[in-house]
């Protein structure tokens, strides 16, 4: 059986929650979750996501619809409790914007590589006696900027994914410790 279109509007969801979820528990101020993802706090598309899904009896109302973009959309829970949505979308929060995915690769690099981003960037730093936050940055920002091109999105995909982004922090972990002959 074809389900018919989602017809709670953006705003009508945003009105109902924000009388409702303080937001504190969003990666997003509310003045803004009409065009950024409430579990991401990224600027996107967004959709409009059930809390409960329609194929467990979710209905198409605003307090069962929140607003995600595409990549939040497929990784949120479908199940029948409205209560996990929401413990979901808080677990995740981020206290700036444009950060999740980013803190989201730095833990895909401490899974993959048993320690973290900033233990081995501060492990470099000590041994080759760096003593400015500045140049290790500039250093940082200048290698991630060149490392880009050498990664790519998936067929279809936008972005880069978590393990592509672990992948290029890795590299450049790799570039400045050989730069300063350091062992990792």
């Amino acid at each position: 059986m074809k389900r018919s279109a989602i017809k709670t509007t953006i705003m009508q969801a945003i009105e109902f929650w924000s009388e409702r979820v303080d937001e504190c528990f969003l990666s997003v101020d509310w003045s803004e979750t009409h065009s950024h993802c409430w579990r991401c706090g990224c600027e996107r598309n967004l959709q409009r996501c059930h809390i409960v899904p329609h194929s467990l009896g979710g209905e198409d109302k605003p307090s069962n619809i929140v607003l995600l973009c595409s990549r939040c959309h497929a990784d949120g829970p479908n199940v029948a409790d409205p209560d996990i949505m929401w413990d979901w979308i808080k677990a995740y929060k981020v206290p700036f914007y444009g950060t999740f995915w980013s803190i989201q690769a730095q833990e895909e690099y401490k899974r993959i590589y048993k320690t973290s981003l900033s233990s081995d960037l501060n492990r470099i730093s000590d041994l080759a006696s760096i003593k400015h936050k500045d140049e290790i940055a500039n250093k940082i920002e200048n290698s991630l900027k060149s490392l880009f091109q050498q990664a790519s999105v998936h067929f279809g995909q936008s972005y880069l994914n978590t393990a592509t982004l672990a992948g290029l922090y890795r590299m450049m972990v790799k570039q400045l410790a050989k730069e300063y002959n350091i062992e990792l």
